[in-house]
């Protein structure tokens, strides 16, 4: 069934289907649509699920897990200094091995204060164990709503997994959406078995401590599972195209890459105007592409590496920056390029952060930075490797930026 909806709807519509058995509830801004569209599904009776509304992220978190430790099929919604105010309890899902799912309405983190979207909440937590997931579009987000059951619950895996929505870009964007029936639904996700519960008959020791000889083979084997949900990841997208029609490329995206001189790497809804960049540059004979990355965990690097092998030059677009350094994105995929040696020059472009505009101008230029590189790197590489490689998208073109020099003035004008 075709729908037009917001992509907070097509979230909700795809946990519908996933038949949740606890919803842990608390809004903010921009992920309420989600939790109020599931408190409406329970009330009206299309959804057969506890629904707890807490009184605070930390808790639904809470929620969620205690409601995973007893065997139920659990998931939660958050966004910004929610998702952070959850960081404690994020460690202990994942080190528990319960097979959440949460929705992340990407946002701003303050201060300053702000409800626009960018991606530092997310990327600033990617070390605490979950499976992270982007969707470009409303789309995505409900089969992935549906995907991230399959891979989470796995026992191969059994590991907490984040799908990621870009504030208002996605959330609050229409567009539309094929709902599979609930027959379909069913036969792609059967209902959550485990034997990670409490089990009075068969009792298990669940939330232990484990010292210094014992506690690295936990953390291990946490480790090995999220990198092993790749291949999980694989085998559910194949089974998904076989039931609802559509397919996925994996844990990256690559488009117009074949022939392409320089790409850019991005994350999440950007892809999109990327895309239109791309388009509109082959157009007048330029060789560009583009890699989406739809997995940030696990980190997709030999898929990286291979299709960026071949380029001149490759630029990251990311709406994130670790201070006094670089983007999260571009350190993780500098990090794949050196390890397979390809000696690709690389340049970080930095924008939308608080939700400012990334325009098509921006987009453009960043290519035409990306194949200038190129060519200072075939000429000299060690000029090359002397560029100034992070760029910030409306501060950079300006030289200082709309601040000045000194920052803002008093009182932040």
């Amino acid at each position: 069934m075709k729908r037009f909806l917001s992509g907070d709807e097509a979230l909700a519509e795809g946990v519908r289907l996933a038949r949740p058995q606890v919803i842990a509830a608390y809004p903010i801004t921009p992920q309420t649509v989600v939790v109020e569209r599931l408190s409406e599904m329970v009330e009206s009776g299309q959804l057969a699920a506890e629904y707890v509304h807490v009184e605070s992220e930390h808790s639904a978190l809470s929620c969620a897990m205690g409601a995973s430790a007893t065997g139920a099929r659990t998931f939660t919604a958050t966004s910004s200094q929610g998702l952070l105010y959850m960081a404690e309890v994020l460690t202990y899902a994942a080190g528990g091995r319960f097979p959440i799912v949460m929705m992340n309405a990407n946002r701003s983190t303050a201060l300053p204060w702000n409800i626009y979207g960018d991606q530092r909440d997310s990327l600033a937590l990617l070390d605490h164990g979950w499976i992270q997931a982007y969707a470009e579009s409303n789309q995505e987000a409900l089969d992935l709503a549906l995907m991230a059951y399959a891979v989470a619950e796995d026992p191969r895996v059994s590991t907490p997994f984040m799908v990621n929505l870009d504030g208002f870009a996605l959330t609050h964007t229409y567009e539309n959406v094929d709902i599979p029936e609930p027959a379909q639904a069913d036969a792609f996700l059967p209902p959550y078995q485990t034997t990670n519960r409490f089990d009075f008959e068969h009792p298990v020791n669940m939330g232990y401590s484990a010292g210094p000889e014992f506690n690295r083979y936990f953390k291990y084997w946490e480790h090995r599972a999220l990198a092993g949900a790749a291949a999980v990841i694989a085998e559910v997208e194949e089974r998904f195209a076989q039931v609802m029609g559509r397919r996925y490329p994996g844990l990256i995206d690559a488009y117009r890459m074949d022939d392409a001189d320089v790409a850019m790497v991005t994350l999440g809804s950007v892809s999109g105007l990327v895309r239109q960049v791309i388009d509109q540059l082959r157009a007048v004979g330029l060789r560009v592409g583009l890699v989406r990355i739809r997995y940030v965990r696990p980190f997709p690097a030999g898929d990286l590496a291979r299709a960026l092998s071949s380029v001149r030059a490759a630029g990251v677009l990311e709406k994130d920056v670790s201070f006094g350094a670089e983007g999260t994105v571009f350190t993780n995929v500098n990090s794949a390029l050196q390890q397979a040696g390809t000696g690709v020059p690389t340049m970080n472009f930095i924008g939308g952060l608080g939700g400012d505009d990334i325009t098509e101008q921006q987009v453009e230029d960043a290519f035409f930075d990306l194949m200038a590189l190129a060519e200072l790197a075939a000429e000299s590489p060690r000029a090359a490797s002397a560029v100034d490689r992070v760029r910030f998208l409306g501060i950079d073109e300006d030289g200082v930026g709309a601040c000045g020099a000194d920052g803002p003035a008093e009182g932040g004008e």
